[in-house]
């Protein structure tokens, strides 16, 4: 070996001692999985009408800009901007090719006029909606079959104000399940980051039968008693990879899924290559959970490097009797718990069924 090569392996080997365990896990990433991609193509949402007043319905305008996006078929995709402002809105679905970029002080906030709120068919994993049978209220934004999708910027916030569908569950006055905040169907290729989530009406991000998903350096926020705001929820998904994020909701951090009973059994479509690696958060409910629906199957999920604090459960395995599905290869290390009431539970068997 050349003698200058072998003083820079010295060299390597004497500065690694000194890195500690810390600094070593804040290098390692899964997040290459998914590529960032650079759009030249960019439009903004005040192109098509847009206004950040905060009262003004912007539905339109989203819809006329990504209708704008997947007509005209740029090549590399196109980017679509939200300067400062609060930008009130209606549901609305995303397109392949695309890049949802919030700047630093925008906010897409969610209508709270639900009359007309979309509704869709339930996931064939489930079989019917999650709180109600039948039809399920499709998610705040909603993408279905993408590919090469990006949602990102200066840390702008997305706002479902979910006080109102809260009120409707506590209520019991809801006619379809909640919509979610974020939902991705059959989709890969998607990155979320460098975004704020708050006040989901339900779930707060669910990618569900996708693959090659990223989030990362994302923050999620909901009040400790709002029911039901998972923070995310992989579902039926594989090659999925979250890191570096800040969570604080009224349930699951984070619930790894993969369908409901015996439609879940039916549809067969595990959750499989999940990364969890350096979350801080806190919840009333589970940190990192697996389940309750399990029944496609769960396997090979990491979950590294976890910080929770004023939690219920830190890491909790659930299910239900004759719900189905294995689950397998599950590896958890480096959990710091501060005010948990129980650091670890296993709860296969004793899950009520209501939930």
């Amino acid at each position: 070996m050349h003698p200058f090569v072998f003083s820079i392996l010295l060299c390597f080997v004497a500065i690694a001692r000194f890195l500690n365990c810390s600094a070593l896990a804040e290098m390692i990433t899964c997040s290459g999985i998914v590529p960032m991609r650079y759009r030249n193509d960019k439009i903004s949402i005040t192109d098509f009408g847009g206004i950040g007043d905060g009262r003004t319905l912007n539905t339109k305008a989203f819809r006329a800009a990504i209708y704008r996006i997947e007509h005209l078929r740029r090549r590399g995709g196109t980017l679509l901007y939200i300067p400062p402002g609060v930008y009130l809105t209606g549901s609305f679905k995303l397109t392949s090719h695309m890049t949802l970029y919030l700047a630093w002080g925008a906010v897409i906030k969610a209508t709270q006029d639900t009359r007309n709120w979309p509704l869709i068919a339930p996931l064939p994993s489930y079989g019917r909606g999650r709180e109600r049978p039948g039809e399920r209220y499709m998610s705040f934004i909603h993408g279905d079959g993408l590919h090469d999708v990006i949602i990102t910027g200066e840390n702008g916030t997305i706002d479902g104000q979910g006080d109102v569908w809260w009120n409707m569950w506590w209520q019991r006055t809801l006619q379809f399940t909640r919509p979610n905040l974020i939902e991705f169907m059959n989709s890969r290729g998607i990155i979320i980051s460098n975004v704020i989530f708050k006040n989901s009406p339900f779930w707060n991000i669910h990618p569900v039968y996708c693959s090659n998903v990223v989030i990362r350096y994302v923050t999620i926020l909901a009040p400790p008693h709002s029911p039901n705001t998972d923070g995310i929820d992989p579902d039926s998904s594989s090659h999925v990879c979250i890191e570096d994020l800040y969570i604080s909701t009224g349930d699951d951090l984070i619930a790894v899924k993969s369908g409901w009973d015996e439609y879940g059994i039916a549809y067969g479509r595990p959750s499989n290559g999940i990364t969890i690696r350096r979350i801080t958060g806190s919840s009333p409910f589970s940190g990192i959970a697996v389940g309750s629906e399990t029944s496609g199957g769960i396997e090979n999920v990491l979950a590294e490097h976890i910080n929770l604090y004023n939690m219920g459960v830190g890491i909790h395995l659930k299910t239900n009797i004759g719900r189905g599905g294995v689950i397998k290869n599950i590896t958890v290390s480096n959990c710091v718990y501060g005010k948990c009431e129980e650091g670890y539970k296993d709860c296969r068997r004793c899950w009520r069924s209501s939930r």
